[in-house]
């Protein structure tokens, strides 16, 4: 018996001696906890809606007011017309547009009927049919007050049509999504394994000494992956378009653009782990748990970074797979061109020339 407690009383020494082990069985789920209970959310806070009718009109403006005041959704702007709609979505500054008749409280109470278009942003489905279903319920609501005021029977039949996928497609929103993530992954954590399995086996060590620059065997390096990268960005195109029909309305020069420079920030971040990682093992798992999660959590995959905590939001700013994400649902499903990505891309560019100096000069002086 003294034998197997002095067997348990040393595994617990290794295990205690080892930081990165209590890391990832200690503090890890901790975290793991936090971000999932704070980040992972349905819910969708501040949506923008964009009214398309007349505010003199005393149903449409108590209509309006009820949809101002309910804690999910913000009326952000007044629009003359239905057309000026699909320019407020394409420019990212309305998720959904409610859009009212003429003589609409002269309809519901002498017809006691009246017609409400609900216009969502189906590049992103399911954020854009969370937002129907809550204006969806303000306007029963109003239109139970209006009935109980009245003493008669007034009902106002809101028809939705969600603009870019009228069939509410999902695949309109994880197919971006799924490009990032692989991309991501494919030459940040291929690139850092590669060259950690150099350092392993020593041989690392042999190639510096050839005639050939550090920075070229870097390059060397990044190569193959940024090619089997592009390999697998034509896979999911077809795919995405033949087999899954999700269109492709914008540019294909542009999103080829928009997918290498993504791919030279995924090659700077792979450079990165194997600059911290001393072993293969290392780098997996530095690219398993602290990229993958990360990236499908705070890139907007699978929820909206808006329903996040505002410290959240910081955070899912400095993932670079969010502004690919954002820039090819807009090429792609929206089918906009370069003068209503370029923020994002300003901001992506920015993120892969400061990881591409850093990652090198650390590998550099790391070497």
């Amino acid at each position: 018996m003294k034998e197997f407690l002095s067997f348990i009383k040393k595994e617990f020494r290794h295990i205690f001696r080892d930081r990165r082990t209590i890391l990832i069985v200690l503090v890890m789920p901790i975290v793991q906890i936090i971000l999932f209970g704070f980040a992972v959310s349905t819910e969708v806070h501040d949506a923008r809606v964009d009214v398309v009718g007349d505010l003199a009109d005393p149903s449409v403006r108590q209509t309006v007011a009820r949809i101002d005041q309910n804690p999910y959704l913000h009326v952000t702007a007044v629009l003359g017309s239905v057309a000026e709609v699909a320019e407020r979505f394409r420019a990212g500054k309305s998720d959904v547009a409610v859009c009212f008749e003429r003589n609409f409280d002269e309809r519901l109470r002498h017809y006691d009927k009246a017609f409400i278009r609900i216009l969502g942003d189906g590049s992103d489905p399911n954020t854009a049919q969370m937002i129907v279903n809550y204006v969806n319920g303000v306007l029963s609501t109003v239109q139970s007050e209006l009935s109980a005021s009245e003493g008669t029977q007034t009902a106002s039949f809101p028809h939705v049509q969600y603009m870019y996928n009228p069939a509410v497609r999902s695949s309109y929103n994880f197919v971006p999504g799924v490009m990032g993530l692989i991309l991501m992954l494919v030459c940040s954590m291929m690139t850092a394994i590669s060259i950690v399995r150099e350092k392993e086996s020593g041989t690392l060590e042999l190639l510096l000494v050839s005639p050939i620059r550090p920075v070229g065997v870097i390059v060397s390096k990044a190569i193959p992956y940024l090619a089997l990268s592009l390999i697998n960005l034509v896979t999911i195109l077809l795919l995405a378009r033949f087999v899954l029909g999700v269109p492709l309305r914008g540019s294909l020069f542009l999103l080829a653009v928009m997918s290498v420079l993504f791919i030279l920030a995924s090659l700077g971040i792979g450079l990165l782990i194997s600059v911290v990682s001393a072993t293969q093992k290392t780098a997996l798992l530095i690219s398993g748990m602290g990229l993958t999660m990360p990236t499908m959590i705070f890139s907007g995959i699978i929820f909206p970074c808006e329903s996040m905590p505002v410290i959240l939001q910081y955070v899912s700013d400095i993932i670079p797979a969010k502004w690919y994400i954002i820039m090819v649902k807009k090429i792609m499903i929206e089918g906009v061109g370069f003068s209503y990505i370029y923020p994002e891309f300003i901001i992506l560019l920015v993120m892969t020339l400061f990881l591409l100096v850093v990652s090198v000069r650390l590998f550099k002086r790391r070497l």
